[in-house]
């Protein structure tokens, strides 16, 4: 098992470029199954849950290939015969419910092990199914499964309780194959589901209303293979703007979607630092004293609940007193108790942290609990005196292509070892 050794106190200074966005490939790899032709996908990040994907995919019978340039991949799902994901290859990822909607919409029946992912909180599916549900699938959870059978889907107006990413974007991907109009409202409104919505309606789907809380999809429209990019990673870009931030650093972050950033870049401003739009990306320059901010998570296009743990440990060594409210997970503050242990003055009531910044962090041994806290140790351990080392680091691995090797050519001390 990998972990990373971090020197700390170098500002970063340089230029570093955003790979693709893993919460946006991951559903075009579930659209594939939709046609039984090539799709190819270009701008794809070298990430290990787009490797489980694959997985998935092979293993529900799709052909899955290296594409003809660098960081590109080919999938075919000309038939599958035993629409089951089993729980062995769903366990660690969230995003592999994603294959239930084209299952069921395509191939009539599915059955998907409950998902697993990051220990962040509770993430039910329950809007996934009676969305379906109103399609017209009769539905069954047996042993940890999801049982769906649906001879015949037909569109229906649904309304979902609450915003939900993967739920849009599973009933998005249902509804091209159902019987007259699908009407989702309460749609989530991230970039990664205006992404899918665009690459199904240049697969031949009738959509529109992506990017708005109502999205409408007329079913039953034949589709074709695509070629498509990947867009930016949000959150790995945003990552990068603090890390940049919080080092008194001078980074210039290519293929950033800053546009899709726009509260984290005012609250970064409000800290000192400079954000601005430069070459199709972003310039940030670091300040200090660095201000200290209040930040409360919120649906896109609020602040992402993804930056919260790094943002957190910006506010570590901020130059006041911060309130970070976490009002998307109820789990998400695992990283508190970490930051602690590098001399954080951290205390945690509910689904609020008061942060209290102070000169310096020190470096100690730590453990990732998931994805985004993992980034954040990494960030604290970029300004800590001292030997930062960070175990655990799989969690890193699921959403950041590379991390250590793009900070490092900024100039941070940091090193991958086996642990």
């Amino acid at each position: 098992m990998d972990k990373i050794i971090i020197e700390g106190g170098v500002r970063l200074v340089g230029e570093v470029t955003v790979s693709g966005a893993k919460n946006a490939v991951l559903p075009l790899m579930a659209a594939s199954l939709l046609v039984d032709d090539w799709n190819t996908i270009t701008n794809v990040p070298g990430l290990q849950d787009i490797e489980t994907f694959k997985k998935l995919l092979a293993h529900l019978g799709s052909d899955v290939e290296a594409g003809p340039d660098a960081g590109s991949l080919r999938i075919r799902t000309r038939d599958v015969t035993e629409p089951v994901a089993p729980y062995e290859l769903v366990k660690t990822m969230r995003a592999a419910i994603l294959v239930l909607g084209p299952l069921v919409g395509r191939f009539k029946r599915a059955r998907v092990s409950l998902p697993g992912g990051c220990a962040i909180g509770a993430r039910p599916i329950n809007l996934h199914i009676d969305g379906l549900r109103r399609m017209g699938a009769e539905i069954s959870i047996d042993r940890g499964y999801v049982n769906v059978s649906a001879p015949r889907l037909r569109g229906a107006k649904i309304l979902m309780e609450t915003s939900t990413v993967t739920g849009t974007e599973n009933l998005m991907l249902a509804a091209t194959q159902a019987e007259g109009v699908t009407v989702l409202e309460n749609a989530a409104l991230e970039p990664e589901v205006v992404c899918l919505a665009r690459v199904l309606r240049e697969m031949g789907a009738v959509i529109r209303g992506e990017g708005t809380d109502t999205i409408t999809i007329e079913g039953g429209a034949p589709l074709r293979p695509v070629s498509v990019a990947v867009i930016p990673d949000r959150i790995e870009a945003g990552t990068f703007m603090v890390a940049a931030a919080m080092t008194r650093g001078n980074v210039l972050i290519k293929e950033c979607p800053l546009a899709q950033l726009d509260a984290l870049a005012i609250k970064l401003r409000a800290t000192g630092a400079s954000v601005t739009a430069e070459d199709s990306g972003a310039r940030v320059i670091g300040d200090w004293p660095i201000g200290s901010v209040d930040v409360k998570t919120l649906a896109y296009p609020g602040f992402p609940t993804d930056m919260q743990a790094q943002i957190m440990a910006m506010m570590t060594v901020s130059n006041g007193l911060s309130v970070i409210t976490e009002t998307v997970f109820e789990n998400r503050f695992m990283h508190v108790g970490e930051l602690r242990r590098m001399g954080a003055d951290i205390s945690v009531d509910g689904r609020c942290a008061v942060v209290r910044g102070v000169r310096r962090l020190s470096g100690a041994p730590l453990m990732a609990t998931d994805l985004r806290a993992s980034a954040s140790l990494v960030l604290a351990g970029l300004v800590a005196d001292g030997t930062t080392e960070v175990s655990r680091i799989y969690h890193l691995d699921r959403g950041y292509d590379h991390i250590e090797s793009k900070l490092r050519a900024l100039g941070a001390d940091i090193k991958r070892v086996k642990a």
